[in-house]
C-alpha cells in the first residue's frame, strides 16, 4: 500500500509509525476526556496514560521476539526489524495491563474506574493501529478469492515485513479496524444500559476483543508462531482471556448487585416494571 510517507538520504518516516503515534495520542485523548467525567486525577491519568504507552510498545516487541524466536535466532540481523515493526498486540496489552494495575494500586486510583475509562480508548487507538498495519502490509491475510481481496506491490512492504506481492490476500488489517470500531461502539452504546458495575467496560472490551481476534487469525497468513502446533499464539491467548472476562464480568456484576448502587438499581428495575 503505502508503507513510507517520506524518505530523506538515511532518514525514512515509516506510515506505520505515524499511525501508531496517532493512535496512541487518539487513545490517550479519549481516556482524558472520559477521566474527566468520572472525578478522576486528571494528571495521574496522563501520567497512567504514559506508562502504559510504554510498557505497550515494549511489551508487544518482546512478544513478538518470543514468537519469532527461532527466526531471530537464525538470522540476528532480523533483530533490527522490531525497530519498524509494532509488535504482537497481545504482548502490548498484556504488558500494559500489568503496569497499569501496579499504578493504580500504588497512587490508589478507584481501580475499576480506571479501567474502564481506558477501555474505549484502547479499542480506539487499535482502529488507527491497524490502518497502520495495512499500509506497511504487515499482519497479513492469507491467499484468497474473494472480492473484497487486496493486493500488495510496493516492494518496500516486502523487504520490511515480508508481505506476498502481487497476490489477492485477506484484508485481515482491516477486518480487525473494522471489529474495533464496532467493538468501541458497542461499549459506548451499552456503557449505561442495563445495570452497570464498575469493571464491565473493561472485562467487556476483553471479551469482545478475544472473540474478534480469534476469528480474525482464522484468516492471518503471516508467521506468528503456533501453540501446540494448532492454534496461533493469539488464539491461545483469546482461549484464555475470553472465559476469564466472562467469569469476571459474572464475579463482578454479582459483586455489585449487593452494594447500596445495585440494589438501588434492582429496585428501580421493579419498579419500572
Amino acid at each position: 500500500m503505502f508503507p513510507e510517507i517520506l524518505s530523506l538520504g538515511p532518514v525514512t518516516l515509516y506510515t506505520y509509525g505515524v499511525l501508531l503515534a496517532a493512535s496512541y495520542l487518539l487513545g490517550l485523548r479519549l481516556a482524558m476526556s472520559r477521566a474527566k467525567t468520572r472525578g478522576l486525577d486528571a494528571q495521574r491519568v496522563l501520567d497512567l496514560g504514559i506508562y502504559i504507552i510504554i510498557s505497550a510498545l515494549v511489551g508487544a516487541k518482546l512478544l513478538l521476539l518470543v514468537v519469532d524466536f527461532e527466526q531471530f535466532r537464525q538470522n540476528p540481523a532480523d533483530l533490527l526489524s522490531l525497530a519498524r515493526s509494532g509488535g504482537v498486540f497481545y504482548g502490548g496489552l498484556i504488558a500494559a495491563v500489568g503496569v497499569a494495575f501496579w499504578y493504580m494500586w500504588r497512587h490508589k486510583l478507584d481501580f475499576w474506574t480506571t479501567c474502564d475509562v481506558f477501555a474505549p480508548g484502547i479499542a480506539l487507538g487499535h482502529v488507527t493501529g491497524r490502518l497502520g498495519c495495512f499500509a506497511a502490509g504487515c499482519c497479513y491475510g492469507k491467499p484468497t478469492d474473494v472480492a473484497w481481496s487486496v493486493i500488495f506491490t510496493n516492494p518496500v512492504a516486502a523487504a520490511n515485513v515480508g508481505t506476498p506481492l502481487h497476490v489477492a490476500l485477506h484484508p485481515t488489517q482491516l477486518y480487525e479496524a473494522v471489529a474495533e470500531l464496532l467493538i468501541l461502539v458497542l461499549l459506548l452504546g451499552t456503557e449505561k444500559t442495563g445495570n452497570p458495575f464498575k469493571g464491565r467496560t473493561f472485562w467487556g472490551y476483553m471479551l469482545l476483543y478475544a472473540v474478534s481476534r480469534y476469528i480474525v487469525e482464522i484468516y492471518r497468513g503471516d508467521p506468528r508462531g503456533m501453540v501446540f502446533g494448532t492454534v496461533s499464539t493469539s488464539q491461545f491467548i483469546s482461549l484464555i482471556l475470553a472465559p476469564l472476562s466472562i467469569a469476571m464480568l459474572v464475579w463482578l456484576g454479582r459483586q455489585h448487585r449487593n452494594t447500596p448502587d445495585g440494589l438501588a438499581a434492582q429496585a428501580r428495575s421493579k419498579a419500572v416494571a
